[in-house]
């Protein structure tokens, strides 16, 4: 589902990302560059590359291959040709996604006639500082949760409240439907993948191969679970990733130490993550750190399956919201277990969702563009 936006003149918009790869950040990129594409603007990605390049291709948008997010002197080295670049593409609006592209832009702009407007999304609750207030230099910071609002502007005083906006991601509904089921053929398949998931409530833990997004403490919750006689399966989603290799050695071998292996499975990034969650009796979100937002709660409460997570963050504020049975207190793996045990006994019913849609987005985000060059 597309936002069109009606503006006078067809802009041409610049993302800046450090790659595309797997994440809420990229697939917000996605997202908005499908939207300007779709209203008839001319969309551009610029990031070292990934899985998702040949999709955003494939819906209309270009990409410009350039390491602008690697954390390394080196990566200076990018810097004349990014400057290059915009110069020859000429974009109405750079926005910025990430602290080292934000500043690599930031620099590439600098002397630049006529001068792209700057904008900034701030996705993650970033460590406060000279290097993240980059981020809210944009003639507009977009934050993707009031969580993320009320962050940034206790931490950073002289930030006008005025150019902070509040534009939460969005999931589409017909993407993630209520009450889907997938169809016989892909289960029998998924299962026949993944044997030793079936049989048992179905635990899923999505999110890319960093210690922050909680792989630990929900291999820790299964093997509790089981100590305690309770039978349940966990899938840890999206957790392998080039470049990930010693830390999923480590997440097998505290598997291995808890005797858990045929109950756990990992897996790289997949592209049927609705039928997953549709299978799936919970679906975790056991961030170490608060997040600033958190789409999978949304996703998987879309679909009508129960979520279960560390009350912090954005994650809480949308359990808070949209399913208070999920909460549990940051950290605190005994009720961890036990709320998990009671939803999997019984989980209270879930509403349709009425918010967060990525159409609701969408056009927030390309009115907000229109806004600046206006």
């Amino acid at each position: 589902m597309s936002a069109v936006v009606p503006t006078t003149r067809r802009l041409v918009v610049v993302q800046l990302i450090p790659a595309l790869h797997s994440g809420g950040a990229e697939r917000s990129t996605l997202e908005v560059a499908r939207a300007l594409v779709a209203a008839g603007h001319r969309s551009i990605v610029i990031s070292k590359g990934g899985r998702l390049v040949a999709q955003l291709e494939a819906e209309g948008s270009e990409h410009v291959t350039l390491d602008i997010g690697a954390k390394s002197l080196r990566t200076l080295l990018c810097l004349p040709a990014l400057r290059r670049r915009l110069r020859e593409l000429r974009p109405d609006i750079v926005h910025a996604r990430s602290r080292l592209p934000a500043w690599m832009g930031w620099w590439a702009l600098r002397g630049m006639q006529p001068r792209p407007h700057f904008v900034t999304t701030v996705h993650g609750l970033n460590t406060p500082g000279r290097y993240s207030s980059i981020l809210l230099r944009g003639e507009r910071v977009i934050a993707v949760s009031q969580t993320m609002r009320d962050y940034v502007l206790s931490h950073y005083p002289w930030l006008d409240p005025a150019r902070v906006r509040v534009i939460p991601r969005g999931i589409d509904p017909a993407a993630f439907p209520y009450g889907h089921r997938p169809d016989d053929a892909w289960q029998k398949a998924f299962f026949a993948e993944f044997p030793q998931l079936a049989g048992a409530p179905l635990l899923t833990l999505p999110g890319r191969g960093t210690r922050l997004k909680g792989h630990h403490e929900a291999i820790e919750l299964i093997a509790e679970l089981k100590r305690r006689g309770i039978e349940a399966r966990l899938l840890l989603l999206g957790v392998i990733e080039p470049g990930r290799e010693a830390y999923v050695e480590e997440l097998r071998r505290l598997i291995r130490a808890r005797g858990i292996e045929a109950q756990v499975v990992l897996s790289p990034p997949r592209n049927d993550v609705r039928d997953i969650y549709a299978v799936s009796t919970l679906v975790l979100q056991l961030s170490a750190k608060p997040e600033s937002f958190g789409r999978t709660v949304v996703e998987a409460l879309s679909l009508c399956r129960p979520v279960l997570g560390y009350a912090h963050g954005g994650v809480g504020e949308l359990l808070a919201e949209l399913y208070p049975a999920g909460r549990v207190p940051p950290g605190d793996r005994e009720k961890l277990v036990e709320r998990a045990a009671e939803l999997l006994r019984v989980a209270p019913p879930i509403p349709m969702l009425q918010r967060y849609r990525l159409s609701d987005m969408q056009q927030a985000v390309l009115a907000l563009y229109n806004e600046v060059v206006a």
